[in-house]
């Protein structure tokens, strides 16, 4: 074990064991702060997801048979398990994403409170009675588990991404597998040991390492996987929805975006341009609600855009917790985003800060993006269409709301949005007229709370929302149950 926790070689989850993969492969996790491995780690393939699955099953139908009160009861033990060893998950988040440990202990924080709520709702997992139009006879819905979720998260907010899923789709009475995130299996290593330390029932939770093409997809594909949740880009959710639709199997989608925040010229814009390079920059840009559209009235604009780049040059980047945000989580994601800000100033995009890697000394080895603010582009652009994933916004000058609100919706995903403004009436017809999932005022793109659903429009999602109250409907079934009685036999 190193400092962190992180052990050597990180193995899979299946029926409350640790265990290697059929064919012996691993992979290394880099660390994207240093470049150096942290762990290598079991590279799954079919036939470990075939394993996974039928444990699953074969502890789903116990598990279901259990009351939900006693199931919210245990994982709110899990949660209490998670606050123990807070210290211990931040430290192995920072080591895997390079956030800093203070960022990474509220994320856990925020898993915490995601577990804590979703344990309640083993005492309101609400059906309903009603009324029937028909004389002796008496309605009413209660649910049920679906069977095996086929869950698939994301490495961005790894611990938080874990409890999003698995806490609602156990406190419903489902097994699950989890396919951990490639660039942080460590994450999902640790709540597997947790759970089970505390008495979670083998096989009802199974944690799969591994990439997405080789275990990712045989999850999708596998016809004993009654639900699957997806957190990442469209492209990938477009398949997933293919493949999984064949069979007719449930699919929960959260996928990318391209958020707006709207700078009105009565806004406050001391507080306006904190929450900018809030949106734009905390986590490395790393969030599927980061503020990577920041749209600005005419009137401001000139000095709104001067006051973003000197707040932005003097941003610090590295992974202590005096930093403004680290690097970007592998090599890959780094140069992708810098070549698509050179193909945006080969257009004609001027390139206000940033758009390059950090190359000196104290960033050399890791996967530094400088953060990049770029204006004089087109709401049709490239990078004004594509999630980058990183440090990277754009600016957009409008000479009024009407135009504003027009270009936040001018786009293909509509997952947040945020407007500045000191109106109510702007404030109350943006929130309503904006294409997105969630709307904000006067602060940042992102920020979603445990109990509030989560999800977006167009190609940020296919309808569904977690976490809340709403993620119990990915799920449950809900069945009808009618009972007609005779008068004779009163």
């Amino acid at each position: 074990m190193e400092r962190t926790g992180i052990p050597s070689t990180i193995l899979n989850w299946i029926s409350g064991t640790e265990v290697g993969t059929a064919a012996g492969e691993i992979f290394a996790k880099v660390s994207p702060v240093s470049g150096k491995v942290l762990a290598s780690v079991a590279r799954s393939r079919a036939a470990d997801v075939e394993q996974a699955v039928e444990a699953a099953r074969r502890a789903q139908k116990g598990w279901a048979e259990r009351t939900p009160v006693e199931r919210g009861d245990l994982l709110l033990t899990i949660t209490q398990a998670m606050r123990r060893n807070q210290e211990q998950i931040a430290a192995i988040v920072a080591a895997e994403t390079g956030m800093s440990v203070k960022q990474a202990r509220g994320e856990t924080g925020g898993a915490i409170a995601q577990g804590e709520f979703m344990a309640g709702e083993g005492r309101r997992l609400y059906g309903r009675t009603t009324t029937s139009a028909v004389p002796n006879k008496y309605a009413m819905t209660v649910r049920h588990p679906l069977g095996v979720g086929g869950l698939i998260i994301a490495a961005n907010t790894p611990i938080a991404n874990v409890a999003w899923k698995v806490f609602p789709a156990l406190v419903c009475g489902n097994a699950a597998v989890l396919k951990a995130a490639e660039d942080t299996p460590a994450t999902a290593w640790i709540f597997g040991k947790l759970a089970h330390e505390v008495g979670l029932p083998p096989g009802v939770l199974n944690i799969i390492q591994g990439y997405g093409e080789e275990a990712g997809a045989p999850l999708v594909a596998h016809p004993g996987v009654d639900v699957i949740s997806f957190t990442g880009s469209s492209a990938v959710g477009r398949q997933i929805a293919r493949v999984a639709g064949e069979r007719l199997a449930r699919v929960s989608l959260e996928l990318g975006g391209k958020n707006p925040l709207v700078v009105c010229d009565d806004a406050d814009l001391e507080n306006s341009a904190r929450w900018v390079l809030l949106s734009a920059f905390s986590n490395a840009g790393q969030r599927c609600a980061a503020g990577s559209r920041i749209i600005i009235f005419d009137g401001v604009y000139d000095r709104f855009r001067d006051m973003l780049v000197e707040r932005t040059k003097r941003l610090r980047v590295g992974p202590g917790d005096d930093d403004d945000f680290g690097p970007v989580i592998n090599e890959e994601q780094l140069t992708n985003m810098v070549a698509a800000v050179e193909r945006a100033r080969e257009k004609g995009a001027v390139v206000l800060a940033g758009g390059h890697r950090f190359t000196e000394s104290a960033h050399a080895q890791g996967f530094y993006m400088a953060p990049t603010l770029v204006e004089n582009v087109g709401p049709q652009d490239e990078i004004s269409t594509s999630e980058l994933f990183g440090p990277v916004t754009c600016l957009y000058r409008v000479k009024d709301f009407a135009e504003a609100l027009s270009l936040a919706n001018d786009s293909p995903y509509g997952l947040t949005a945020c407007i500045h403004t000191r109106s109510i009436h702007r404030a109350m017809e943006f929130a309503q007229k904006v294409q997105t999932g969630v709307a904000v005022v006067n602060a940042g793109t992102y920020g979603s709370e445990p109990h509030m659903p989560f999800g977006g429009l167009k190609q940020s999602g296919n309808g569904w929302r977690e976490p809340g109250t709403e993620a119990l409907d990915i799920y449950s079934n809900l069945k009808d149950i009618y009972i007609t009685i005779d008068p004779g036999m009163l």
